[in-house]
């Protein structure tokens, strides 16, 4: 039987069987979501390191200290980003259209079309796309739209993969659902086993959320695992959001995605996907993505963006569907990434664990405690990496999953990189 882990003062449904009560990460209360800002990992790693000074930093061509902790990509954007967005400053003079341009959602369904093999009008652009600023933001209003309010269903639990994107259970907690935490370790090949929960728990299941290549530990969900939550999600009535902003960073060809095994099945009931151009195109402050799937949940959607006011700017979109409809930078950026992947693999070899990923710029390291060794990296190197247990939750008995760990995020140029490993190694090997 899985074993899952939840959020709260209070045991998850189901029995011991079916889920553990998690103990919460320091400083967060349970159901607080004026505490949520403790749950985030890098508002931890800045409190964990504050006070402390980096050491000796400073490598050839490189000032201050080593920052491998944010997946902020360094390569850089196309020239067409900032060409296309001056000849459409015209546009920074009005509100952008509630459901986006119909030249931004027809570049985003045509890169969809091509990307997947998807039938022709599998993906109308008016009732099954709608831009988002950026696969964050939206994940963030589709959560917390697709949770029921308090009183209204039974069915509120968030299926997350532990390790996990932090705004998953930030979007949980902030529209009161019940985060239920699924270990996505080796012995599961780094990705969640949702299949594997018993019924009377998938029966109050809001949503489950499956990212493929995973960040952090870029494992690729084959074709048989998105067609099995996508089943799972419409034999147990809820919605499967499949955030795949890391797509197109991969390096033994493209990684299977929901669309397209939703088109096998004939229908995008249930399903919600998220692109986006941050990591794709090295454009993370363009603020710019996009989701596709079942129209009933856009149009639900829609009307929480309004809300909220996440509209994407006339002059950004214009520049959207330039790089959607761009695939040479693309390919430059995965040479940018698999080079640096090389250089990790000759530093580092065999050590912590390492291994090379299927997709994504991060390196998942077993350092055997990744607080100390964040710390002991940060006061006598100057590298700053990221603890593993900050994108995990630790069980009943307070075990952390990714306490071992450190993630590494390979997004410098490659002298950067070769550098920063060098130093990393000798830092935690003396």
């Amino acid at each position: 039987m899985i074993k899952a882990t939840t959020l709260g003062s209070g045991g998850a449904s189901g029995g011991a069987d079916e889920s553990r009560q998690a103990a919460r990460p320091t400083g967060f209360s349970a159901g607080g979501r004026s505490a949520m800002g403790a749950f985030h990992p890098f508002v931890r790693l800045e409190r964990l390191l504050r006070g402390r000074e980096p050491g000796a930093h400073g490598v050839a061509g490189v000032e201050g200290p080593l920052l491998l902790q944010v997946g902020d990509p360094k390569a850089p954007p196309p020239t067409m980003l900032a060409e296309t967005i001056a000849a459409n400053s015209a546009g920074w003079g009005g509100y952008p259209p509630p459901r986006g341009t119909p030249d931004y959602k027809k570049a985003a369904a045509g890169w969809a079309l091509r990307r997947f093999g998807l039938p022709a009008g599998f993906l109308d652009p008016e009732a099954n796309i709608l831009p988002v600023p950026g696969t964050r933001e939206g994940l963030f209003f589709a959560i917390t739209t697709a949770i029921p309010g308090p009183g209204e269903s039974e069915k509120r639990k968030v299926l997350i993969p532990s390790p996990f994107f932090h705004v998953y259970a930030g979007a949980s907690v902030a529209a009161s659902g019940e985060p239920l935490f699924l270990p996505a370790g080796p012995e599961t090949g780094f990705l969640p086993d949702y299949a594997a929960l018993p019924r009377k728990v998938l029966d109050q299941v809001a949503v489950a959320i499956l990212c493929s290549p995973s960040n952090p530990q870029g494992a690729v969900a084959s074709r048989e695992q998105i067609a099995g939550l996508i089943a799972l999600a419409r034999r147990h009535g809820f919605l499967a959001i499949f955030d795949e902003c890391y797509s197109e960073l991969y390096f033994d060809g493209p990684p299977p995605g929901a669309l397209q095994l939703a088109a096998e099945s004939g229908s995008l009931d249930n399903v919600m996907v998220f692109h986006s151009l941050s990591k794709r195109s090295s454009a993370p402050g363009l603020r710019c993505g996009f989701m596709a799937g079942d129209a009933g949940w856009i149009d639900r959607f829609d009307g929480a963006l309004r809300f909220g006011g996440a509209g994407v700017p006339v002059p950004v979109q214009a520049a959207g569907a330039a790089l959607w409809r761009d695939e040479a930078h693309v390919e430059a950026n995965r040479a940018f990434y698999a080079r640096n992947f090389d250089i990790a693999e000759r530093v580092l070899g065999n050590r912590f664990g390492f291994r090379r990923p299927a997709g994504g710029f991060f390196l998942w390291l077993d350092v055997g405690d990744g607080e100390a060794a964040a710390i002991k990296l940060w006061e006598e190197a100057g590298i700053r990496v990221l603890p593993g247990a900050y994108m995990c939750v630790a069980d009943a008995e307070g075990n952390n999953p990714g306490q071992p760990y450190i993630r590494v995020a390979l997004v410098h140029d490659a002298a950067y990189v070769e550098a920063a490993l060098e130093k990393l190694v000798a830092c935690l090997a003396a």
